[in-house]
């Protein structure tokens, strides 16, 4: 059942109320009895994972941080592999690997077993003990989540950089961490281009004393320079057995470091835990996804990003599930990517993003139709809101109005799924938009500046207000800032940062960044509603809005978007953008600057970086790190075509 709604209309309807609350009896109840006990909740769901020794204690709580399960010993290596072994899972596959140029590699639960055990002894030898740090610069191939369970396996932490970053941001990770070994390959494919990972990495030890061995996965056909500390992969695991004693660690024992990188300042080495991360991850990939024996789990996120950690590499594998890693991006060579994996394959999931929706959404109908998509059978998106109308698109043509839609909202820091719908547990009305329901045992609330619950159809700053077993147990080395980032704007409550709205049915509504609200004439707007708004448009695929300085409203709104095929710009089309605004919005939305542009600059994980199309709009150089930008010709697009406004408004 579908309630069509968007965040800008919702009913008063109380016989929809009353249906809707019934409908989701299942969820609510055991939501609610969840938050009553919140440690017998959680210690039933870490039942589910292999313990060599059960915990003494279930939290361990001194305000902000928590330590769930302390005294319990365990290894995730084992929670992953090592129980699929002597069952039916022993055989089946645990990755399906595709590259740029659809070539294929299957690994099956044991081949992946052996090939984890025999690199595990291999860092072993290389002198690798538990509580080292581990740097892992590789890009989508088996050989990463190979080398993330390896270092679990002997209670090393890894630390995954994304192959986008550079050297000087690969340099400073590696420092932070004081890691021990570096893992790299000569090189990685993206959009057809060779990318010199070797070479980037060389130039970042240079500057590194902690690196004591640099580990390559010889991939082309270029002979490798290799110095005093490098190793080949494939020599070095040639000569290892097939079985790694597993390292026994505690609970709270770090299972890896993820560093995330902001507009400004050193990037934060979020910790997470073994047994609380293990546990939430558990947990959600089952209540969310509804895991079947025989799912094809299609998550298109990279790996160097929370979501490739919990949802591609963890959370299938905990459940025996088959993962699709995919390297390569949604449209190179042709703007088909996905559709063709789901049918080649015959994935019976699809995670993915609004933005990489939003990129499909710009060409005909007949693309996707040309698939066969019948594989299908739940339908999830992450990393952002998804607007209404992208979810409605996604509904109807992908899913071709028999999927469900989960839409997560959670990050780095909770390091799984918070608010989501929950199929495994209940089915719920979806609307259009909405991420629905807090999971179980998560304690969500919207509160004003002042830390008080909103009222409903209120907007308010989304807050926890209970621990959880995968949040964060501090930021590496800095307890400081962990706790002044997060836990002081709102004394007892973690800030997430985010605003949101909950409506008449308690469905919550992701409004975007609380730093990404702008103020227009003494008004707060935020850019998720605004850009939900020109994608409403039947011409626009894809919106960027930010704001200026303006003398008489304080800020103004400024507009970039994307048209879909078929549209040209033209004065007439401005006007009919403005006046869509002004009616679904409110006059005091209306744009004062529109552009038209052919792509929007984004990181490579897909997500929009405002901050820079706000430089060039001021005319101020460029702020923060731009080395996760996918394409640089984006942003010289964009310059010139505000360079093009320019001229004309003079």
């Amino acid at each position: 059942m579908i309630e069509q709604k968007s965040s800008t209309t919702i009913s008063d309807d109380e016989n929809k109320t009353l249906e809707i609350n019934l409908q989701g009896k299942i969820l609510h109840e055991t939501r609610k009895k969840a938050l009553e006990n919140i440690e017998e909740f959680w210690a039933q769901q870490a039942d589910n994972l292999i313990w060599s020794k059960k915990w003494d204690k279930i939290l361990d709580w001194h305000p902000p941080f928590a330590k769930w399960f302390t005294g319990g010993l365990l290894n995730a290596s084992v929670n992953c592999l090592d129980k699929h072994i002597d069952n039916i899972n022993k055989n089946k596959a645990a990755i399906i690997w595709e590259s740029e140029a659809g070539d294929v590699r299957t690994i099956t639960y044991n081949q992946l077993y052996i090939e984890v055990n025999r690199f595990a002894n291999a860092l072993r030898n290389l002198g690798v003990k538990k509580g080292d740090r581990v740097t892992i610069y590789l890009p989508m191939v088996p050989e990463l989540p190979i080398a993330m369970l390896a270092c679990s396996r002997i209670g090393a932490i890894h630390i995954v950089v994304f192959t986008g970053f550079s050297s000087q941001a690969l340099t400073d990770r590696i420092n932070d961490s004081k890691s021990k070994v570096i893992i790299t390959a000569d090189e990685g494919i993206r959009r057809g281009k060779i990318l010199e990972l070797k070479k980037i990495v060389d130039s970042a030890i240079e500057t590194t004393p902690s690196i004591e061995n640099v580990i390559v996965l010889k991939r082309g056909t270029n002979e490798i320079n290799l110095k005093d500390k490098d190793h080949l992969w494939h020599e070095l695991v040639r000569k290892e057995k097939f079985y790694c004693q597993p390292e026994l660690v505690e609970s709270t024992h770090p299972l890896y470091i993820l560093y995330t990188s902001g507009s400004t300042g050193k990037p934060k080495g979020v910790l997470h835990s073994t047994g609380g991360y293990l546990t939430h991850i558990y947990a959600t990939a089952k209540w969310v996804f509804d895991y079947k024996n025989e799912d094809i789990f299609l998550c298109t996120a990279d790996i160097g990003w929370v979501t490739g950690h919990s949802y591609m590499v963890y959370g299938p594998l905990l459940h025996g599930v088959t993962s699709i890693i995919y390297e390569g991006t949604p449209d190179y060579p042709t703007p088909d990517r996905y559709w063709a994996l789901v049918e080649k394959h015959r994935a019976t999931i699809l995670y993915t993003t609004p933005t990489a929706l939003r990129i499909y959404m710009k060409y005909d109908l007949s693309l996707p139709n040309s698939f066969d998509l019948s594989s299908l059978r739940l339908l999830g998106t992450v990393g952002e809101a998804i607007n209404p109308e992208v979810w409605l698109w996604y509904f109807k043509t992908i899913g071709k109005e028999k999927c469900p839609i989960v839409d997560t909202w959670w990050q780095t820091e909770t390091g799984g799924t918070m608010i989501s719908q929950c199929l495994g547990i209940d089915t719920i009305p979806m609307k259009p938009g909405s991420a629905t329901f807090p999971v179980p045992g998560i304690d969500i609330g919207l509160v004003d500046e002042n830390g008080i619950d909103v009222e409903p159809n209120s907007k308010g700053y989304l807050v926890i207000k209970k621990p959880w077993p995968g949040m964060l147990m501090t930021l590496w080395n800095n307890d400081d800032k962990y706790v002044n980032t997060y836990w002081n704007k709102f004394q007892g409550f973690y800030y997430s940062g985010d605003f949101a709205l909950i409506d008449q049915d308690n469905y919550i509504w992701l409004l975007g960044r609380s730093d990404d609200v702008l103020k227009i004439a003494g008004h707060r707007l935020g850019t998720m509603e605004l850009e939900s708004a020109f994608v409403s448009f039947k011409a626009v695929a894809e919106a960027a809005v930010i704001s200026k300085p303006d003398e008489q409203k304080g800020e103004a709104i400024v507009a970039f978007l994307v048209l879909k095929s078929g549209y040209k710009e033209s004065p007439e089309l401005r006007a009919d953008l403005v006046n869509h605004i002004r009616k679904t919005v409110g006059p005091i939305a209306t744009p004062n600057e529109i552009h038209f542009t052919n792509k929007l600059p984004k990181t490579r994980s897909g997500k929009i970086m405002r901050r820079l199309l706000k430089s060039i709009s001021t005319n101020s150089e460029m702020i923060g790190d731009t080395s996760t930008l996918e394409d640089e010709a984006s942003i010289e697009e964009i310059k010139q075509v505000y360079r093009d406004f320019q001229d004309i408004t003079k």
